[in-house]
């Protein structure tokens, strides 16, 4: 299991283009990880994440090799790779919440695969209040999914904020932990996926991910039946067969 924690505790960790960068360098050595079965993402400090870091991007006065719209262009399109990255990596990300979780905060929370919170956690769409639209770094992608058009529509039009019972009731959360032991308990449900095929469980996100944008049933079943088929030519197999048979809690070694 690899934690990676958000470190602008200063700035409720708003993301500048240094943190999104140091996270996409995270994120693609994970995509060659075979050692590392499960990711824990958090946050330091008073809240999970406040969002793009509108006052941190240096003197507009100073002159760069790129202009302003450049220069933002640029931080939202990395900001937004890490959301696809998060999606993308084999491993199923745990996402642990607490106090704000504001802006693209909120999108990367939402590209998690599971999502922990303790009772402080606020989700926060602020964009249609500030002139901006709240189709921002993949949310306008990811949220109608996990809470259907409707319900997506009226949280991003009316700006809605989310505690955590009201996020729960809407199913974007896995589990609801106490205040101040969201990382632990992410980390225990980390502990528990550890426990399952690694070959599973990585199969198991990339077909649901491709659920996503799958054209039809018919294809999805194609690509189910080719993942299903390679899985009974694993030692994990036998050995998942076995335990149970043997009423044991399996030893998985991902071969």
């Amino acid at each position: 299991m690899l934690t990676i924690a958000l470190s602008r505790p200063e700035r409720l960790n708003a993301v500048d283009a240094a943190l999104a960068e140091e996270l996409l360098d995270v994120l693609n050595g994970l995509m060659r990880d075979p050692e590392t079965q499960v990711v824990v993402l958090t946050g330091e400090g008073r809240g999970f994440c406040s969002g793009m870091d509108i006052q941190g991007g240096g003197d507009p006065s100073v002159e760069t090799a790129e202009g302003r719209v450049q220069r933002l262009h640029r931080g939202i399109a990395s900001a937004g790779e890490v959301t696809a990255r998060l999606r993308e990596i084999p491993q199923p990300v745990v996402a642990s919440l607490h106090g704000p979780v504001a802006g693209l905060g909120v999108a990367w929370a939402l590209a998690c695969d599971l999502r922990v919170a303790d009772p402080t956690t606020r989700f926060v769409l602020p964009f249609v209040d500030l002139g901006l639209s709240a189709g921002d770094c993949g949310l306008s992608w990811l949220l109608p999914r996990l809470v259907g058009p409707a319900k997506a529509a009226e949280i991003s039009y009316r700006a809605r904020r989310l505690d955590a019972t009201s996020a729960d009731a809407l199913g974007l959360i896995t589990e609801i932990a106490p205040e101040g032991r969201d990382l632990d308990a992410a980390q225990a449900l980390a502990d528990e996926l550890l426990t399952k095929s690694p070959y599973g469980l990585r199969r198991t996100k990339e077909l649901l991910n491709a659920s996503l944008d799958a054209p039809g049933l018919r294809r999805q079943l194609m690509a189910e039946t080719a993942v299903q088929t390679l899985a009974f030519f694993t030692e994990d197999l036998a050995e998942g067969m076995t335990a149970t048979l043997q009423k044991r809690p399996p030893q998985f070694k991902n071969r």
